[in-house]
């Protein structure tokens, strides 16, 4: 009896042998070839999952988004706002290896997106749904009475958009300087300040 093979679960198999080049080599590393040997693969078998490299880029960059977007949604909030605002930040910050890996893939399929054309709606969907959740806390914020219904939500939420994506790649580019600690610390303050 021939053996069943879920595509679905090698082709992210395949996006996380990527992933691994990518962070071990740099994006210039990730070839067929090399995906497959790092898979366990052979080179011909990859043709049947990705019939390009973009393509294989737009899956990978997609499982990055599904598994932080699973992981978000798994979040139990616990009603106050203030507390909810700090689960749900914590969750978009490289605070242990698995996000940190995450982040790190995501920065680069990113920046490839500049010239992929093909990367570039997800690129601009994960920004959007980023900043509506950032101004989602903002009016959680504001609407509970934590913030002063003044405030200019849209330059807040950006503020606060800014501070997450900053500590972020501070994290992935000089991790000896910014610990998970620090980045919970500076984020726990802005809100305090915010909320003052």
């Amino acid at each position: 009896m021939p053996k069943i093979v879920d595509h679905h679960k090698q082709k992210q198999k395949l996006a996380e042998a990527a992933w691994r080049l990518i962070r071990r080599d740099g994006i210039e590393s990730v070839t067929v070839r090399k995906v497959a040997e790092e898979a366990g693969i052979s080179p011909g078998s990859m043709r049947y999952y990705f019939s390009s490299q973009s393509e294989l880029f737009q899956f990978s960059m997609k499982l990055v988004s599904d598994r932080v977007y699973d992981r978000v949604a798994a979040i139990r909030f616990t009603g106050n706002p203030f507390e909810d605002a700090q689960t749900l930040l914590f969750e978009l910050l490289p605070l242990d290896d698995e996000r940190r890996a995450e982040m790190e893939v995501w920065t680069v399929f990113h920046l490839k997106a500049l010239t992929d054309k093909g990367m570039q709606p997800l690129a601009s969907q994960v920004y959007d749904e980023t900043k509506r959740a950032v101004r989602m806390i903002i009016d959680a914020l504001v609407e509970n009475g934590f913030i002063k219904r003044s405030i200019d939500r849209n330059v807040e939420s950006t503020m606060l958009f800014a501070l997450i994506d900053g500590l972020a790649l501070h994290r992935i580019m000089q991790p000896d300087k910014l610990s998970p600690d620090m980045m919970k610390n500076i984020v726990l303050q802005h809100l305090h300040a915010l909320c003052k």
